[in-house]
């Protein structure tokens, strides 16, 4: 598992924002992306117009429980879908359960997290991994 590096820049959090916004836009779906630091702290925000509001927040969660998690929030679904009901029991404080937040690694350091909600949770993380492949 990665380690903490430097926070990312406000630049680098934009670029991914704009790459996972257009695989959404590139598919018809409206979609909010949320980028924060490697502590959960939002860095940049952007929507596409009519996004559902409820999925503002939910980006924003999404993105805070990879980065403080150290792993994608497939990770939790996952393991929910696979029997591990005392996940969510037992309310594991700060993480998502739903497929679409992704670490931010840059030279092996996890410098921040990506989160997007709008769509179905595999939308969603396809947009997530075209940002990453974006900026590699």
């Amino acid at each position: 598992m990665a380690s903490y590096g430097t926070p990312i820049t406000t630049e680098l959090a934009k670029t991914v924002a704009a790459a996972a916004l257009a695989e959404a836009r590139a598919n018809g779906w409206t979609m909010a992306a949320a980028i924060v630091d490697p502590a959960g702290i939002l860095v940049y925000f952007e929507k596409i117009d009519d996004t559902q509001y409820g999925s503002s927040r939910i980006a924003i969660d999404k993105a805070r429980s990879a980065a403080l998690f150290k792993r994608p929030t497939k990770a939790f679904q996952d393991s929910v879908e696979k029997g591990g009901v005392y996940l969510r029991v037992m309310g594991l404080r700060g993480a998502s359960f739903v497929e679409g937040g992704v670490p931010i690694v840059v030279n092996d350091k996890i410098v921040g997290a990506l989160g997007v909600s709008g769509g179905l949770s595999e939308q969603d993380g396809q947009c997530c991994k075209a940002a990453l492949e974006a900026i590699t």
